[in-house]
């Protein structure tokens, strides 16, 4: 059991080896679809392959910033020793990927005891937007790109986010959550839902096909939860992305308040997803 590095000739077969596990493959197949092999962005991607002759049976993707994304069906303590000898697994700052498969590689690097920020098996959810359930809204409410003039109101938000959800230490949050903000300003892949002007909830996707989407950052400030505004925020988002031609949706759910919020606009679950996120980028196989 001997891994390879990823060429560019294999492209076509990593990515459709990864849409084959599109539940738990969407971030490395984002990075490899912005970034391609060989980039020196910190989101830039190396992948290791295995294989049973020509046929395509795992992977292992790790970004230059250390986060490693496992796609290793059936995965062994045996991948994770083959993939240390070949390089992999080193100065990790995380690990995302199916529960199983993560699990395997942490314990098999020994990385039990590493200092950890953020650690969670959350369920994993599905939706064919054919099947999409968009709440009704009365009270006249829709939604728009976020926009710079938001940023007074959604920083806030952003940083109680990662401080709440992600583990981040509010000496850092905010800073995290300025680079988010610049990020979404650019990319344009988050909304936020409206009663006139003033933002009410926010959503968006963290990683994006031409047909498929995954959900990320959906927020609603705490004076306003439990009206229904995540889900309509939501829906209204994916709604839009039907009619752009994306055709499924998946994520995977930090509560289990957020998970109804989903299971309310039609999502269903299919199996759990691991974010694992260390205190320093210093775990190492």
């Amino acid at each position: 059991m001997t891994p390879r590095r990823a060429t560019e000739a294999d492209i076509p077969a990593i990515q459709a080896f990864l849409r084959a596990h599109i539940q738990t493959s969407m971030f490395p197949l984002a990075n490899l679809e912005a970034h391609g092999l060989g980039s020196d962005a910190p989101r830039g991607t190396t992948l290791w392959l295995f294989e049973d002759g020509p046929r395509l049976t795992g992977l292992y993707a790790q970004t230059n910033e250390g986060m490693g994304m496992p796609q290793l069906p059936g995965a062994t303590p045996d991948h994770a020793k083959a993939l240390t000898e070949e390089g992999a697994g080193r100065n990790l700052i995380g690990m995302l990927g199916a529960t199983a498969q993560v699990r395997t590689l942490q314990t098999a690097w020994g990385l039990q005891d590493q200092p950890i920020r953020h650690d969670a098996d959350e369920p994993g959810y599905a939706l064919e937007l054919s099947d999409l359930v968009v709440p009704s809204a009365p009270d006249g409410t829709s939604i728009r790109p976020v926009r710079e003039a938001d940023l007074p109101v959604v920083l806030p938000w952003r940083a109680a986010y990662h401080i709440e959800t992600l583990g981040t230490p509010e000496e850092v949050a905010w800073s995290a959550a300025e680079r988010d903000l610049q990020h979404y300003l650019v990319a344009g892949h988050h909304r936020v839902l409206v009663d006139g002007y003033a933002p009410l909830a926010m959503t968006g996707f963290n990683a994006t096909l031409a047909d498929v989407v995954q959900i990320g950052g959906v927020y609603t400030p705490p004076a306003r939860r439990g009206k229904g505004l995540a889900r309509r925020v939501l829906a209204l988002h994916l709604q839009e992305a039907r009619s752009e031609g994306v055709t499924r949706a998946v994520l995977f759910a930090a509560s289990r308040g957020a998970a109804r919020a989903y299971e309310a606009v039609g999502f269903r679950y299919v199996e759990p997803f691991t974010m694992l996120l260390f205190e320093t980028g210093e775990g190492a196989a």
